[in-house]
């Protein structure tokens, strides 16, 4: 995955995303200016470098590019996560803070995500099952933190 996007990529993405449709840079441009002073050529820029990059994809439609995002923004944000959580030098512990940063309606939605990948991804039957609450091994790192309810 690239690199973080920064403000302006973001805020153009940001539009992208929710438009979910082939977007042009006019089409951006004038959503931002609701916002703050931008000019087309910057707009224009800003669009060819997340070419560049990856992010879009664009085809050419009469004189101007049009411009669809090529993954979403939770992909994004999930990569962002995976990126931050495989650069600790201890993956539990930064589990457990992350799972102590959140909000009850994220634990919620953290809840019902284990949920649908233990439904849509069950262990194989050779796959050894984790251990229960208190029968650890000791290091805490052979569940996935989260307890159902």
């Amino acid at each position: 995955m690239p690199r973080r996007l920064g403000e302006l990529e973001d805020a153009v993405m940001t539009r992208v995303w929710q438009w979910n449709r082939p977007v042009t840079v006019r089409e951006v441009l004038e959503d931002l200016q609701q916002e703050r002073s931008i000019a087309y050529t910057t707009v224009m820029t800003v669009m060819d470098n997340l070419h560049q990059k990856g992010w879009v994809r664009r085809e050419v439609e009469g004189r101007a590019y049009r411009y669809t995002a090529v993954s979403t923004r939770a992909a994004y944000a999930a990569a962002l996560m995976n990126e931050g959580w495989a650069q600790s030098d201890n993956p539990a512990a930064a589990l457990v803070a992350f799972f102590g940063m959140m909000s009850q309606d994220q634990r919620e939605a953290l809840n019902d995500a284990i949920r649908i990948v233990q439904r849509d991804n069950p262990l194989p039957p050779s796959a050894p099952a984790a251990p229960e609450e208190g029968t650890g091994t000791g290091g805490g790192t052979g569940g996935t933190g989260a307890q159902e309810r």
